[in-house]
């Protein structure tokens, strides 16, 4: 179906998505503004690895041609032994607010399950962004607690709500 919601690999003509959702202040979203930081950072790692390495990556999130964002996700490492990928989402503004987030955090979980070892998937939001934790609830995660004053964001420190899925946990 071309308008069914897809994850698919990054291409070099996407590398301005990515940069726009993350490094334009008015691209980015009210939660997500940490300031400039080291541009060319996505067009570097697509020149890498195309953005998919051992230690985490980048998907597009796509609805028929429509390019809307990205998802990513990143090793944590748990203990000496383990270790649990935490992911992210960056959607374009006329993106937002239309079940895309849920929908590409679900697709995202199901494929680190489906590719990867690993029992836990994590993510992380502002307590103020109530549409991200709806969206995690929604893609299946559960709510775990308050991560207080742990993200630097506009000259404050800020609490964040942590979430997580397990490879046992019903599916949604």
């Amino acid at each position: 179906m071309e308008d069914r919601l897809a994850l698919r690999p990054v291409e070099e003509e996407d590398l301005p998505i990515l940069e726009a959702v993350t490094q334009d202040p008015d691209t980015v979203g009210e939660h997500a503004w940490f300031g400039y930081f080291e541009p060319g950072r996505y067009r570097r790692g697509w020149e890498e690895n195309r953005l998919i390495g051992p230690d985490g990556g980048s998907l597009l999130v796509v609805r028929g041609t429509d390019r809307l964002g990205f998802v990513s996700w990143r090793r944590k490492t748990t203990s000496p032994t383990s270790y649990c990928w935490n992911m992210g989402i960056a959607l374009l503004p006329q993106a937002r607010g239309k079940g895309y987030g849920t929908e590409a955090q679900r697709l995202l979980a199901r494929y680190l399950f489906a590719h990867t070892p690993v029992h836990r998937i994590d993510a992380e939001t502002e307590t103020e962004n109530v549409a991200e934790q709806k969206a995690l609830e929604r893609a299946g995660f559960t709510r775990e607690g308050v991560l207080r004053g742990c993200v630097f964001r506009e000259g404050a420190w800020r609490d964040a709500v942590t979430y997580s899925l397990l490879r046992t946990d019903p599916p949604v």
